[in-house]
């Protein structure tokens, strides 16, 4: 397996693969990698000839008062998984390898940045779509692989990718979570015991507000009052938002007669989780 540190090495093999007519598959991670990151290789392999796995700490993503320097890194961990599970490069560069001296130029996806996540973050999707831009033409994917556990994310990213002309097909792959519906999230380590036993309580109201859907009732605040009693009786559980939106707009719903995204994200202690489910009448 490949390991590149430089824009100039990866765009290398890159060009090599490309003058033989081979598709490419792209994986971008922030590293510390679990399972739900490598099902991303698994799904995108099918689709592609060779497959890089990104593996950066994007600091343009982070808040002031964020988690950037406690974010969990294990690089030779990551290096020893992603071999295992068969992806062909990674590309490991530094923050002055991507964001050289004097770099000043942003990507922004209007509508969609400042809704969910984007309130309580409002620069994160900026960073987000300028290091997805970076990484689509540093590797000149055919296509990218993303998670639905960051649903917001990868729309942006669908429309980002559309907007710019990228020819590139996105992916939205499902949720893995551990035994109890906890969504994986490199995250998930910051959490005490007595956090972890209660972070689930997101999950559980997700699901209560589905089920709520599947037995008939069609009003999206009712659907909200479900996951907000839910939470409300997890003590120490501090709700950033809790949402039913259409799932193409981001737009808040009254009635669900189309796609729809149950929202959520919320924080224990000094860590914050995120998780949605996705409903269709």
């Amino acid at each position: 397996m490949i390991i590149c540190r430089s824009i100039p090495e990866l765009r290398k093999f890159v060009d090599d693969w490309r003058r033989q007519g081979l598709r490419i598959g792209l994986v971008p991670t922030m590293g510390y990698l679990h399972e739900g990151h490598l099902s991303l290789v698994d799904r995108i392999k099918p689709h592609s000839d060779r497959v890089i796995v990104s593996i950066f700490v994007n600091p343009a993503q982070f808040g002031q008062e964020e988690d950037l320097d406690r974010y969990p890194r294990d690089f030779e961990r990551d290096e020893k998984l992603i071999a295992h599970r068969g992806a062909d490069a990674i590309f490991y560069p530094d923050t002055e390898e991507m964001y050289p001296e004097g770099f000043r130029t942003f990507v922004q996806v209007e509508g969609l940045s400042d809704v969910l996540c984007g309130r309580s973050r409002p620069t994160h999707f900026r960073g987000v779509t300028t290091v997805v831009a970076k990484l689509f033409l540093i590797s000149r994917c055919d296509v990218a692989a993303f998670g639905q556990k960051d649903y917001q994310q990868a729309l942006i990213i669908q429309r980002m990718a559309k907007d710019l002309d990228f020819e590139i097909e996105i992916i939205i792959c499902p949720i893995v979570r551990e035994a109890d519906g906890l969504a994986l999230s490199s995250r998930n380590d910051y959490l005490s015991l007595d956090e972890r036993a209660k972070a689930v309580c997101l999950y559980r109201a997700l699901t209560g507000a589905q089920e709520l859907f599947l037995s008939g009732e069609r009003n999206a605040e009712r659907l909200q009052n479900e996951m907000k009693r839910t939470l409300n009786s997890t003590p120490g559980v501090s709700v950033d938002y809790l949402e039913v939106v259409d799932a193409l707009t981001l737009q808040p719903m009254e009635r669900i007669d189309r796609r729809t995204l149950l929202a959520g994200a919320i924080r224990l202690g000094k860590t914050r989780l995120i998780d949605n489910i996705i409903i269709e009448p």
